[in-house]
């Protein structure tokens, strides 16, 4: 793993729920783009995420945050993330459950990155005892079937500079959970891209490739305290 300065100048060089998708027909199933398969002794990185972490608003797949990331790190990026997607909102869009597919992968993961959260803002009221739920039994089934992978949850993405009430009650329930089961927390994601609209695409709810390399940026960080 390289230091800190060397992955900055990369980073450098290389510069939501359905209704953010335009309705359901517009969200896209689960994509991997990382290739075949791991190179011999590669570190396996999972992501389980949204748009934000599928990379809709690039302009290349190689421009999302997790694909800088896992490409400076040299590891093997696993990222069936799905845009829309939250622990309740559109689960199983696509056919497929991402907690599945990040379980059963071969080889096992070494590191799982969670990056979910905000497309359950847009959910009822009614529905908070049922992301609450969900988002402890994601985290312990990724403990308890992937005991040695390194579980590591960030807080999830916001995109506007306005807030609902929901947005830090996820937060709290997401970090709470990630104490339970033990796994790594990151602070302060959803205020990443706060005051900056230049980092967002033409939807205005996107980052662009500018603001995908500040979340890796970020992310690098915030993994290299944590001692990844």
């Amino acid at each position: 793993m390289r230091g800190r300065d060397s992955r900055r100048g990369v980073f450098a060089a290389i510069v939501v729920a359905a209704a953010l998708c335009g309705g359901l027909s517009a969200c896209t199933a689960a994509s991997d783009r990382s290739g075949s398969t791991p190179a011999p002794g590669a570190t396996v990185a999972a992501f389980y995420g949204d748009s934000y972490t599928r990379g809709t608003g690039t302009s290349a797949p190689a421009r999302r945050w997790s694909s800088i990331l896992a490409a400076e790190r040299g590891w093997y990026e696993f990222n069936p993330s799905v845009d829309g997607l939250g622990f309740v909102i559109n689960r199983g869009l696509g056919g497929a459950d991402l907690v599945d597919l990040i379980v059963e992968h071969e080889p096992p993961p070494d590191v799982i990155i969670v990056t979910m959260g905000l497309n359950d803002n847009f959910l009822a009221p009614s529905e908070a005892d049922d992301i609450e739920a969900a988002i402890g039994d994601d985290f312990e089934r990724f403990r308890e079937e992937l005991p040695d992978a390194r579980l590591v949850v960030v807080e999830p993405f916001w995109y506007t500079d306005e807030r609902p009430d929901s947005v830090e009650r996820i937060i709290d329930w997401v970090e709470e959970a990630a104490d339970r089961v033990g796994a790594d927390h990151v602070d302060g994601a959803s205020r990443w891209l706060e005051g900056h609209p230049e980092w967002m695409a033409a939807d205005g709810i996107h980052p662009n490739d500018d603001g995908h390399a500040e979340i890796a940026r970020r992310m690098d960080e915030e993994l290299e305290r944590l001692g990844l």
